[in-house]
């Protein structure tokens, strides 16, 4: 039995033709007495074995078929809520027939545009139909439904959906009702994570692709619809709809070169569209954070969210607990989501206490070799530049800068003595760490004070005394009460010390690190002599970028090893007094060459 079902359906898929099918479709169009047809072209459509040129002239016959009569067809719900007495009229059931074949075709045209047998021309042939039937689906409306469906198929797809999303970018995502419906549909789809297991990757890769007109949070624009009726008119009550009638009288009496804020009559205006593509916006971001992100897609969101998320969200300040959470989560990711959660603090009045405690914890030797250094040092800066930052928290930071300057590549120095500078200019109270030669403390002293200027009289006392008195059992020279593996700034001592790591970095063995640091030996005191050194130009440093501006460097004076005689020894015996570095005796050298010869004679013919 089964083999003959085989043999049958093999059969039913080969009797048909290209000029049979073309027939069938202009039978078809021509006349409905042929409407058998329509069933016929749809199984073409479904049969997985039917040659693409096949399907093609189908869904051509099949488009032409259903689109003037879109309109008409009444749709799936309010065919299913009619009464007895109308399902008898002919007129009806033959509707809501074509309305059952027209599903099933918008199901087939879905199926088949996620399909791996897809081929391109067709796939593309296949997503016009589908938004074609989109536009005017719905009874002459935007057809949701199916919009949802084929979102939903994308989605759920294990193949490759880069053409399609192509597509969408370059076709219909310009529309701000395609834009519109998109944001629902995937709010629902992340909505129903657990039931329908969507993939967050596809998911983060549509809403990547929507672009965002930067005139949408700013002034008012032309709006171009996918469907000419527009979708926001059952949104405007009627006080709203006054308002937009009586400002549109006021735009009359304007110059022409105005620009207008109403499409039409029954349009609401642009300002109201915008409003409500924002909060669709918001609440399909906020749904889509709120997901098990993986990693990748974690770190992507986090690179772009400050500059792609934030500036179109109608309430930025909900991300705060989605930012703080990656802040605190430590190392690359906290240096992500710095730049949003930078904007939040500053723009939009979000109070972090512990901002500067975290911001304190990521100064690690790791960050100077992280990808996206080079934000996370302008951040840093822009951070510290509050003149009402506490006299011990910039202290804190230039200390732990400075001792990092010990173990960072040479780009690393360079940042380094850069943010010092400015912290040294802003901060004067911190000028203290600058020249403080003989940092001494009192063994039998335990006592700590955190007013700077009472330690500042203590240590000058302690210095006067070690000068006027011979005897140093009592007082310990050149300790630093920095505390490095302290993660609160607070407890780091770090006005007790000074920046003497800065000091080496003049013997530095990269000549670009050393030259930079007595470039900026000015006195920071006065402000007017010196002006802040700008983080961006050394955020992104490397050895390539240091070597590169070595070699465009133009040298006056090259140093050059000159020999009167030709060396025989590679050391000379003054560079290692008391070592000598002549050769044995020349029969020793022959005897060890004679030694090697028959191992390397063995070793030949052995081979």
């Amino acid at each position: 039995m089964k083999t003959k079902k085989k043999t049958s359906k093999a059969e039913g898929c080969s009797k048909h033709t290209l000029s049979s099918i073309k027939k069938l479709g202009i039978e078809l169009l021509s006349s409905t007495t042929h409407i058998n047809n329509l069933p016929v072209l749809i199984s073409i459509i479904n049969d997985p074995s039917s040659p693409p040129h096949f399907v093609l002239e189908s869904l051509l016959s099949l488009q032409s078929f259903f689109t003037p009569l879109l309109p008409k067809i009444p749709s799936s719900s309010s065919s299913s809520k009619k009464s007895p007495a109308r399902d008898s009229d002919a007129n009806v059931i033959y509707f809501t027939w074509l309305r059952s074949k027209f599903d099933q075709l918008a199901q087939s045209l879905i199926d088949l545009s996620v399909s791996d047998t897809c081929q391109l021309d067709l796939r593309e042939v296949v997503l016009d139909t589908i938004m074609e039937f989109v536009k005017v689906g719905n009874g002459g409306n935007f057809h949701s439904l199916i919009y949802h469906k084929f979102l939903r198929a994308m989605v759920d797809s294990t193949s490759g959906i880069d053409v399609l999303l192509d597509l969408l970018r370059s076709k219909y995502f310009k529309y701000i009702d395609v834009r519109y419906f998109t944001y629902i549909s995937l709010e629902k789809l992340g909505q129903n994570l657990e039931k329908m297991k969507v993939s967050v990757y596809n998911i983060h890769r549509l809403l990547s692709c929507i672009p965002i007109p930067e005139g949408l949070e700013k002034t008012p624009a032309e709006f171009e619809m996918w469907n000419g009726s527009g979708i926001f008119n059952k949104d405007v009550d009627n006080e709203k709809h006054a308002e937009v009638l009586k400002a549109k009288n006021k735009k009359q009496n304007q110059d022409d070169g105005d620009k207008k804020s109403f499409t039409s009559d029954n349009v609401p205006a642009t300002t109201y569209v915008a409003k409500k593509i924002k909060l669709k916006f918001t609440k399909v971001w906020m749904c889509f954070l709120s997901l098990p992100l993986p990693l990748d897609v974690y770190k992507e969101v986090l690179v772009t969210l400050h500059q792609d998320v934030i500036p179109y969200l109608s309430n930025p300040i909900l991300l705060c607990d989605f930012l703080t959470r990656s802040y605190d989560i430590g190392g690359v990711i906290s240096v992500m989501a710095l730049s949003s959660l930078y904007i939040l603090i500053t723009q939009h009045g979000l109070e972090y206490p512990n901002f500067y405690e975290k911001l304190y914890v990521l100064l690690e030797p790791s960050i100077f070799m992280a990808k996206h250094r080079g934000k996370f040092f302008q951040l840093l800066d822009s951070c510290l530049k509050s003149p009402l930052l506490p006299a011990y928290l910039a202290a804190a930071f230039a200390k732990k800068l400075s001792r990092l300057s010990l173990s960072v590549p040479p780009s690393g120095g360079l940042i380094i003595v850069a943010l010092i500078h400015n912290l040294l200019r802003r901060h004067p109270s911190i000028n203290c760490l600058v020249h403080r030669e003989d940092v001494t403390v009192t063994v039998h002293d335990d006592s700590v004070h955190d007013d700077s200027s009472e330690r500042n009289e203590e240590v000058s006392d302690h210095v006067k005394a070690s000068s006027a008195s011979k005897d140093m059992s009592s007082i310990k020279s050149g300790l630093d009460h920095f505390n490095d593996e302290e993660m609160d700034p607070k407890k780091t001592n770090s006005m007790r010390s000074s920046l003497w790591e800065i000091d080496t970095l003049r013997h530095h063995y990269c000549r670009p690190v050393s030259r930079f640091v007595l470039s900026l030996e000015n006195d920071l005191t006065v402000r007017a002599k010196t002006a802040e050194v700008a983080i961006k130009d050394f955020s992104s440093g490397s050895y390539a970028t240091i070597f590169d501006d070595e070699i465009r460097r133009r040298v006056k004076q090259v140093p050059l090893a000159f020999y009167k005689t030709t060396p025989n020894s590679l050391f000379s015996e003054s560079d290692f007094g008391g070592w000598t570095f002549n050769l044995k005796d020349d029969n020793m050298n022959d005897d060890k060459e004679s030694d090697h010869i028959p191992a390397k004679r063995q070793r030949m013919e052995g081979a």
